[in-house]
């Protein structure tokens, strides 16, 4: 009787297939083990789907125990925290509003924290509600203000407002005075920024304790007023006190002051906002608002992928920001930012030029948190000066024959979006050269396309055209994006001719 066993028959048919294989030798005079009717049969079958599922999860457990290999949140949020690093949440979009009243208002009004606009909701489109954040009151004289020459309303330039909501007063619960309490926030998707210590605000009964948020209680003093904000895989956060000896114990009532929201629904286009929600010394004025740029910065929390690539980056940094590679790693880890790039100019100027997720132009909340979370990584003397990138369109025209079953507007649609998917901002990097012959490839891999001929391929309409190199080179600080001309919508010129003809 052979002993051996074969360890990697772990799934259903070869667990079932090894089992049978034993019986001759163990039950000659059970024969009929491959009758599918035959109830030994039946057990067997049953013991193979059991020892399939548990070796299903045996590789899960495996998998999720390496920081390489897991695929739920919840692990590599553990696995991060061993390091130092927290994922990020979702971040606002941020944009400035101007606010125009009558020639005739002449008042001084004071916009708030927590003064609310918003876009107007549409069919499948609910409403996006933007914010004033700033701790101190915005004061508007528009006494001052001259009135515009073409409409005769004085018009004021400059509120910024952040995607978002406020939570404010939140009664958590109250301590018993035990140590490592925790309290979980009433909302999901709190707003956390790396280095802003103000984005969560604690009070408790105890007059005069002024409590600030820490990335850990770990080297706090045991009268520290330190608390720790921790964010599950579901977006659930909790705030977490000290024992005593690694931060204060609180005492009485603990009260929470927040702000939710994020994500890339905030990123509205150009006047869009244009609801006045909560502002009532605006509104009884008869004050219009509108956005003159469109929200930028507004981005999804952080995915798993984009943690496990760039957080040992970080930690190579120690969170020290000396070479140009750990300014770039840095700012990649503030949420918000989705493409960096960093030089050294001088022994002390740093030159940082950022995209914000999605593209668009870098607000100034952005320049500003960004900063913030760079002042006491950056070494002593170092000046950070944050820039835009510069985009850079590119322009295509291409002859397309259309095949005859399809018609020439949906072949058209079809590869706008195909050449428009080569030049997305998740797919292009700085400084890379983008060659003819992949919109080539693309577009006559486009269903409908009978054949393609592209006569036009340039960066900009002022470039020369390279089609006899075939490729297009940009600079360090350059992106590609798709060329928003009226002879070129989407960036590119479609001549559509069916069987050869216009």
């Amino acid at each position: 009787m052979s002993n051996e066993i074969d360890y990697t028959a772990r799934d259903y048919q070869r667990l079932l297939n090894a089992m049978r294989a034993r019986i001759p030798d163990l039950l000659r005079e059970w024969t009929g083990y491959t009758n599918e009717a035959d109830f030994g049969n039946v057990l067997l079958e049953l013991f193979a789907y059991m020892g399939d599922i548990l070796s299903y999860y045996q590789d899960r457990v495996a998998n999720e125990s390496f920081l390489g290999t897991a695929r739920t949140r919840a692990s590599v949020i553990q696995h991060l925290r061993l390091i130092g690093y927290e994922l990020g949440t979702a971040v606002p979009a941020a944009t400035t509003l101007l606010v125009s009243v009558p020639r005739d208002v002449d008042s001084v009004v004071a916009v708030t924290r927590g003064n609310a606009f918003s876009t107007k909701s549409r069919r499948g489109a609910p409403s996006v509600r933007f914010e004033y954040t700033g701790q101190a009151p915005l004061t508007i004289d528009f006494a001052k203000v001259e009135p515009d020459a073409a409409t005769g309303r004085r018009v004021f330039d400059g509120i910024p407002v952040e995607e978002g909501r406020f939570i404010e007063g939140e009664v958590l619960g109250t301590s018993d005075g035990s140590a490592d309490q925790r309290f979980p926030l009433g909302h999901t998707g709190v707003m956390l920024r790396p280095g802003a210590t103000e984005d969560v605000q604690i009070t408790t009964d105890t007059p005069g304790l002024a409590w600030e948020r820490s990335s850990s209680l770990a080297l706090s003093q045991g009268g520290a007023t330190h608390f720790v904000v921790a964010v599950d895989a579901e977006d659930r956060a909790t705030v977490a006190f000290g024992d005593g000896a690694f931060g204060r114990i609180p005492a009485g009532r603990v009260v929470a002051t927040y702000r939710v929201g994020g994500g890339p629904a905030g990123n509205v286009g150009v006047r869009e906002i244009n609801t006045i929600l909560d502002c009532p010394q605006l509104a009884e004025l008869g004050a219009v608002v509108s956005n003159k740029d469109a929200g930028t910065g507004g981005a999804a929390r952080e995915g798993i992928d984009h943690a496990v690539r760039h957080a040992p980056a970080v930690y190579r940094s120690m969170h020290r920001a000396v070479t140009a590679n750990d300014y770039e790693a840095l700012a990649l880890s503030f949420k918000g930012v989705g493409k960096a790039r960093a030089t050294a100019g001088s022994w002390n100027d740093i030159k940082l030029h950022v995209a914000p997720e999605g593209g668009g132009h870098v607000s100034d909340v952005l320049v500003s948190g960004l900063l913030t979370y760079l002042e006491d990584k950056r070494m002593l003397g170092h000046i950070v000066d944050i820039r835009d990138v510069k985009y850079v369109p590119v322009l295509l025209t291409a002859i397309v024959g259309v095949e005859p079953r399809y018609t020439g507007l949906d072949v058209t649609e079809r590869v706008r979006q195909a050449t428009a998917a080569l030049l997305a901002f998740d797919r292009t990097d700085f400084g890379e050269t983008i060659y003819l012959s992949q919109f080539y490839e693309e577009i006559q891999n486009t269903p409908g396309v009978q054949y393609v001929n592209i006569t036009e391929f340039r960066r900009r309409p002022t470039d020369p055209d390279v089609e006899a190199t075939g490729k297009l080179e940009f600079d360090p600080f350059e992106l590609p994006v798709p060329a928003d001309d009226p002879k070129h919508p989407g960036g590119i010129a479609l001549d559509v001719r069916y069987r050869g003809r216009r």
